[in-house]
């Protein structure tokens, strides 16, 4: 005994240290989000389900302390919000329910493989059921008993490895629900097919005449398909938080107070810091600026295309790039508190599971498992009571789990979707959530975005006044030397290589003003009409954002810029408002040029709006019980485009823009919007019709399962034309009239008229 002691109280030590070392980890790994609350985020590889969600929802929130607790089914995160001194135990209570956690590390994510092992598993099943299935023909065919029992051995061998590799993807989810004391739709799969191996095993064994290694196969088979069909639409969903955090700066140059310069990572960065900022550089963390003239892209804050000067006192915000010259800011915040950082929590706050449809799906299967379950054993229990036989009870219980098995419901949404999917994309539409398009049949709001959605957002140089095409030429020349978009547009929209030669002694660049050329002793400028002019020119009738040309001070053109509406925007616009929604325009954009084009489309228009304001526009329609379309393209859209119940972004959108969207119009055509509301509504449809199928399929076969008509394999069979007829009214939304592209109907498919969602699909 006191020899065991010491090290009894050894282990006790190290199991203090390390849980106090966890919760170290853990505190540090949060953050503080005002008003006494920490955040914590933690990755669950095992959330699958809404099963999964709600559980763990309920475990973690009825811990002392815990505030909220909401999960990401896309990401497999889990976002924490709680009040304590100490951090609770979250990982040690998710481990006590059945799943793995580990603090989440976005620099450490890496690809998930699970794909790559449904698609294993899906070839395997397929192979063994395929082979099982012949050996069975040949069986059923009249085989002598010799041979039958040879047949079955083989099926034996190779249902064994497929049985264990391939069902193990439900065995495993459905073991930890029972160890836990729950239920999911993974358990009646498991039993069922675990049961029709036994007893095929058992036949086989006892040179039985009837084995049943075709179904247990086939019902695999078929699960996966539906599983693997349902992780890719899953994994296509939108991450965008990811492509955001890619437009943070990774670090910054310093002055130190000596006057040195060190580069340190951003999250080092403190207020009060002095940081070097070179032109073509993203602002690390939100600054002031107090040395040097630079044009701002600030396109991630406002959506205006159109680049900003800044100067001595300009306040900038993390995120938006310099594209000029070089600048020399403050750090006015750290980079966890700075502009980008509370768009990146907008979006992971938005982003938590919104695909409704799944939800109750999910729910049904809930109820689905111990239905199942109480029927095969009441039917198990009847039979013994009736019979004594335990052989036939035991088969007549396997065929009722069988015949119920969810193989219709597992196939009933993700098979839609991949249609639709198809389908969307035949019409250059790009589908990156399969319950983007539940979400989508269900809105009655339509919100645009202005620059890139409604229009182009690519400023095209009108000529208000030029002494000559020589000029225009001469503008275009010296436009060349900037990557200004001013000048990209002057450059691209007039080639000056076939009309005057332009030979410049040298040409800068002065940040905030323009480009000056030197000609000899000739000086031509192009850029702010205040620089470019000499005081004594007037520069009375020439807009304050035109660009201008002068020579020596003297204006020798002017241009002005605008941006050109997207093709069938006013037919879109109209589509949508006829049909019933309405429709706004939402944007950060200067009131001046929003109000116009609102005017122009005859809808509803707020302009200035910040990042935040519109997922605050958003919300309060969420409040008021309205489901909005989001239609934008800017970065200062993806916070809005993840808020909002589903959201479209043309193909020309920022890369985070693109990645937020649920969905991407792959051509300039706005209607593309009112085309993929049709599809997704037609396909809600199916969904439903489905739904209704596979229930009715199990009101009807299930009774003549439990009166004993139906043997394993043939409940096998019964299983899989449900699931081939869920498949077959999937496959209908292909189906489609084309020649109804030029009779009105904005899809071009055999979707119904657009009307507005009442109540949203069910």
């Amino acid at each position: 005994m006191s020899c065991c002691a010491p090290s009894v109280e050894l282990a006790v030590a190290a199991e203090v240290d390390r849980r106090r070392n966890a919760q170290a980890e853990l505190l540090l790994a949060s953050r503080d989000v005002g008003e006494g609350l920490h955040q914590t985020d933690l990755s669950v590889p095992g959330i699958h389900c809404g099963a999964c969600m709600k559980t763990i929802e309920e475990a973690l929130g009825a811990m002392p302390g815990v505030e909220r607790a909401r999960v990401n089914l896309s990401t497999k995160r889990v976002m924490i919000h709680w009040r304590a001194n100490t951090a609770p135990p979250f990982v040690e209570t998710l481990n006590s329910i059945g799943y793995d956690a580990h603090l989440y590390d976005a620099a450490a994510e890496t690809k998930d493989g699970t794909l790559t092992g449904l698609i294993r598993a899906l070839a395997l099943a397929g192979f063994a059921a395929s082979n099982i299935m012949l050996l069975s023909v040949s069986v059923w065919s009249g085989a002598d008993a010799e041979t039958r029992d040879l047949f079955h051995g083989i099926s034996t061998a190779i249902a064994l490895p497929a049985l264990a590799y391939s069902g193990r993807i439900f065995f495993h989810s459905a073991w930890q629900s029972l160890r836990h004391g729950r239920t999911n739709m993974d358990v009646p799969i498991s039993i069922g097919v675990l049961l029709a191996f036994g007893l095929s095993l058992y036949e086989t064994i006892h040179h039985g005449p009837h084995a049943y290694f075709d179904a247990a196969i086939s019902l695999l088979f078929f699960l996966l398909i539906g599983r693997t069909l349902d992780h890719m639409m899953r994994e296509r969903a939108r991450i965008a938080v990811k492509g955001l955090a890619r437009l943070a700066a990774r670090g910054a140059l310093v002055q130190q107070p000596d006057g040195s310069h060190v580069y340190i990572p951003v999250q080092e960065i403190e207020p009060g810091m002095t940081i070097l900022l070179a032109a073509g550089e993203r602002v690390p963390v939100d600054a002031r600026v107090i040395k040097g003239q630079s044009d701002i892209d600030r396109s991630l804050v406002s959506g205006e295309s159109l680049p900003q000067p800044a100067g001595l006192g300009s306040m900038l915000q993390a995120g938006t790039l310099n594209l000029t010259g070089p600048l020399t800011i403050v750090a006015m915040a750290a980079a966890k508190d700075s502009f980008l950082a509370e768009m990146m929590r907008m979006m992971e706050a938005a982003e938590s599971g919104r695909s409704g449809y799944r939800r109750i799906a999910d729910r049904a299967a809930r109820l689905y498992a111990p239905v199942v379950h109480l029927t095969a054993l009441l039917t198990f229990a009847g039979w013994m009571i009736a019979t004594g036989d335990v052989h036939r009870a035991i088969t007549i219980a396997i065929a009722v789990l069988i015949i119920t098995c969810p193989c219709a419901l597992g196939l009933a949404v993700p098979m839609v979707q991949v249609v639709a999917a198809r389908r969307l994309f035949e019409q250059g539409i790009m589908v990156k959530d399969g319950g983007a398009l539940e979400r989508l049949a269900e809105i009655d709001t339509v919100i645009f975005d202005k620059t890139g959605t409604l229009t182009l957002g690519e400023p095209q140089p009108i000529m208000q006044d030029t002494n000559g095409r020589d000029s225009v030429a001469l503008a275009a020349a010296i436009a060349a030397h900037s990557r200004h978009p001013y000048s990209r547009a002057l450059t691209a929209a007039y080639d000056a290589s076939t009309d005057v030669p332009t030979i410049f002694d040298r040409v800068a660049e002065h940040p905030g003003s323009g480009i000056e050329a030197m000609a000899g002793t000739t000086s031509y400028r192009l850029g702010r009409a205040e620089w470019a002019l000499a005081r004594t020119a007037s520069s009375d009738s020439i807009p304050a954002a035109s660009v201008v040309l002068s020579e020596n001070g003297q204006c020798l053109a002017a241009f002005s810029f605008e941006d050109r509406l997207r093709p069938d925007a006013q037919k879109a616009v109209e589509t949508l408002a006829a049909a019933g929604f309405s429709v706004e325009l939402l944007s950060g954009d200067r009131e001046e040029p929003v109000r116009t084009l609102a005017t122009t489309l005859g809808i509803p228009h707020v302009s200035r709006v910040s990042p935040g304001g519109k997922v605050a526009h958003i919300a309060a329609m969420i409040r008021a019980g309205r489901k909005s379309l989001m239609v934008g393209d800017g970065l200062n859209d993806a916070p809005a485009l993840t808020a909002a119940h589903a959201s479209m972004a043309p193909a020309t959108a920022a890369d985070v823009g693109r990645n937020a969207a649920d969905l991407v119009f792959l051509r300039e055509s706005l209607l593309a919007v009112p085309q993929a509301i049709a599809v997704a509504r037609n396909a809600a449809q199916l969904v439903r019709e489905n739904f209704a199928l596979a229930i009715g399929y199990n009101v009807i076969a299930v009774p003549i399962a439990v009166l004993g008509f139906v043997t394993p394999l043939v409940a096998a069979i019964a299983m899989s034309l449900s699931s081939l007829l869920v498949v077959a009214n999937a496959l209908r939304l292909s189906g489609v009239d084309h020649r109804r592209q030029n009779r009105g109907l904005p899809d071009g498919s055999s979707a119904p008229p657009l009307q507005p969602a009442r109540g949203g699909a069910q």
